[in-house]
């Protein structure tokens, strides 16, 4: 809390947060941080305060983090074009190696802060213990033959035991969107996609996806920061959540069952996604 704060709105502060600490208490919450947050030092380093805070009030968070500007500027750098199909970046082994050293270094940078707001946080990836199992991504084709997409992956399955044991351990796993095949080869792995899957594995209390773009309106143009998974099929059928929101929105249907009512947070900018818990 600000320091600046007075007894009377620290006091109330707490009050409001009091029922979600114990709601939430013990629960596993998969975080997927993306969006303008990763690029602004200010909403970075709260999400990372957030983050830390969720732990040490007894929630069980897990970061999964995207990248994908930061990939986007380091092969500009190395004069290198960025394509894409139907929205996934096909990756040859050298664009594979870029996304690996981008990722990398945002893996790096959230642990830190993260730690330094007094959190326990453990950068890892699909290749520690190979715990996200991955295979090629398949996508239809939109013309008469579609591009080789490269190391572009899916989850075939996640071992969730590395996960478990760190949290059991007071750990924070901030994860890196990379899998592993069986014979070893490594994938990206769209990160919405990896926090939906994980949750579902984790059989998480709640799915947070962070997004900077318009995000879901309900059936009245309001925006829907925390849609009941009941009325997530109805969303998609009612043009709701558009095509800049379907890889999140896709995420939430693959981890959502129709009994899981309101476990689904969509935070805009990385503003105040804790208050909004």
């Amino acid at each position: 809390m600000h320091a600046s704060m007075t007894h009377a709105q620290r006091a109330r502060i707490l009050a409001e947060a009091l029922p979600y600490i114990r709601a939430f208490n013990g629960k596993t919450i998969v975080i997927r941080f993306g969006g303008r947050a990763m690029a602004d030092p200010a909403l970075k380093a709260g999400f990372a305060r957030d983050v830390a805070l969720l732990r040490l009030v007894g929630m069980k968070p897990i970061v999964v983090h995207g990248g994908g500007w930061n990939i986007d500027e380091l092969m500009r750098q190395m004069g290198l074009e960025s394509r894409r199909y139907r929205g996934l970046r096909i990756t040859d082994e050298r664009t594979l190696t870029i996304v690996e050293m981008a990722l990398s270094e945002l893996n790096q940078e959230l642990t830190a802060l993260i730690n330094q707001h007094g959190g326990r946080a453990v950068g890892i990836d699909g290749q520690d213990g190979r715990f996200i199992h991955a295979r090629p991504m398949v996508v239809p084709a939109e013309g008469p033959v579609a591009p080789d997409l490269g190391f572009v992956g899916d989850v075939e399955s996640i071992d969730a035991a590395l996960i478990e044991l760190l949290l059991s351990r007071q750990f924070i796993p901030v994860v890196m969107p990379i899998g592993v095949a069986v014979d070893g080869t490594a994938y990206h792995i769209n990160s919405d996609l990896l926090a939906g899957r994980l949750a579902r594995a984790l059989e998480a209390e709640k799915l947070i996806l962070m997004t900077n773009i318009a995000a879901v309106h309900d059936r009245d143009g309001e925006l829907a920061y925390i849609p009941p998974a009941s009325e997530a099929d109805a969303l998609f059928d009612d043009g709701a959540i558009g095509n800049q929101m379907e890889p999140p929105g896709v995420a939430a249907l693959d981890w959502m069952t129709p009994g899981m009512a309101n476990c689904l947070t969509i935070s805009v900018n990385g503003r105040g996604f804790l208050n909004r818990l």
